[in-house]
């Protein structure tokens, strides 16, 4: 399947939501092209370059987003919030003359989900917190408390951790996994 890249300096996984101000003529038509066609794009994170301008590289697992809402922001910009559907491998990249990233991509398995085991119990608490920031519950996102896929998604989106980090969260396709680590992070942050 051929798509547009949009390398950030964030992640997003299925399920997540995340406001995005475009600017940049090559991403408004890629908005343009994306509503036309009924398409999303793929969000990845940059492993260096800047958002703006020219990508120097960005990573090869990202996730496949829709775009849920538009409209003109107060600055004048075009703001959009695109959700997470799923994880995705891109396989193939290439760049058009306006500095657009393409790709070719294959969907990853879908993640088993199921209940948090016990010795992860105080993630969800940590979880509903970070939730009621107003920010936060602009996005209008969901989340199932007891899936330990759910909650381990939205605590590697939303807890303060290094890019590269989050990065190597959402490669991991073991939701409890996923979980053990989030609680070793949470620990240290707690401890440093």
């Amino acid at each position: 399947m051929k798509v547009p890249v949009f390398p950030l300096n964030s992640v997003v996984l299925p399920g997540g939501r995340i406001p995005l101000q475009l600017f940049e003529p090559r991403y408004i038509d890629m908005l343009t092209r994306c509503m036309k066609g009924d398409q999303g794009f793929v969000i990845t994170l940059l492993r260096d370059g800047a958002e703006t301008g020219r990508v120097a590289s960005f990573y090869e697992t990202g996730t496949y987003v829709r775009i849920i809402d538009f409209q003109q922001l107060d600055n004048g910009l075009l703001g959009i919030t695109v959700e997470g559907e799923a994880k995705v491998s891109i396989t193939r990249t290439w760049q058009q003359n306006d500095g657009l990233n393409l790709c070719e991509m294959v969907f990853l398995p879908v993640e088993v989900s199921g209940s948090i085991p016990t010795a992860f119990y105080e993630l969800p608490s940590v979880l509903r917190a970070l939730f009621r920031h107003p920010v936060i519950q602009e996005l209008g996102m969901s989340v199932d408390y007891e899936d330990a896929r759910d909650v381990s998604w939205r605590l590697t989106e939303l807890l303060p951790l290094d890019k590269q980090e989050k990065q190597h969260l959402m490669e991991m396709q073991d939701p409890i996994a996923r979980l053990s680590r989030l609680q070793g992070l949470l620990e240290a942050l707690e401890e440093g």
